[in-house]
């Protein structure tokens, strides 16, 4: 089975306080390599031909000032975007060639976070966290009760399983994004 990798778009953030850089590092196992990708908006060009390489096992991150493009291009590296052009490969495969259920099954071995962490403020933070598994494992309610406990435990955010976005600190749901881009590693 492969490692899932974890991958962050955003501004100022709590990720690099060393519980979470290591936790972030340590997961990021696949290689992702970006060819002169570009990526435009009703003719405003955002994404301007950016290549890159995101080395295995390394702690790979994506900074820039506000509207530099960062979120866009992690969207095109998972493939939530279609670059106008250029060539994504992940682990070696080519997400800009595949079809939507080949992008799909990559996507299970992709946990996001996103900048405003992203969470259903309709779910509760054990409901936010479980997301990932009901999507696409067929684990029973049990287990993935545990698998939602334990990646709580990692944040330390144990005992919150039933409050809602709403009830949490900005670090606490940050902490709760991490969680759910974590479960199913």
């Amino acid at each position: 089975s492969r490692t899932r990798t974890i991958l962050y778009a955003g501004g100022r953030t709590q990720l690099h306080h060393n519980d979470y850089c290591k936790l972030f590092c340590s997961l990021f196992h696949a290689g992702i390599e970006i060819k002169d990708i570009k990526k435009s908006f009703n003719g405003t060009e955002v994404l301007k031909g950016i290549s890159s390489t995101f080395e295995n096992g390394k702690c790979n991150l994506i900074i820039g000032k506000s509207g530099s493009g960062k979120t866009v291009t992690m969207k095109c590296m998972v493939g939530l975007l279609e670059p106008d052009s250029g060539h994504i490969l992940f682990d070696d495969r080519n997400i800009t060639e595949m079809e939507f259920l080949e992008r799909k099954e990559i996507r299970r071995e992709i946990g996001m976070l996103f900048q405003g962490g992203a969470l259903f403020d309709s779910l509760t933070v054990e409901e936010n966290v479980r997301f990932p598994l009901d999507m696409f494992t067929n684990m029973k309610v049990a287990e993935k009760r545990d698998r939602v406990n334990s990646c709580l435990g990692r944040v330390k955010l144990t005992d919150t399983n039933s409050k809602y976005p709403g009830e949490l600190s900005g670090g606490m749901k940050k902490r709760v994004g991490i969680a759910r881009a974590i479960v199913m590693n």
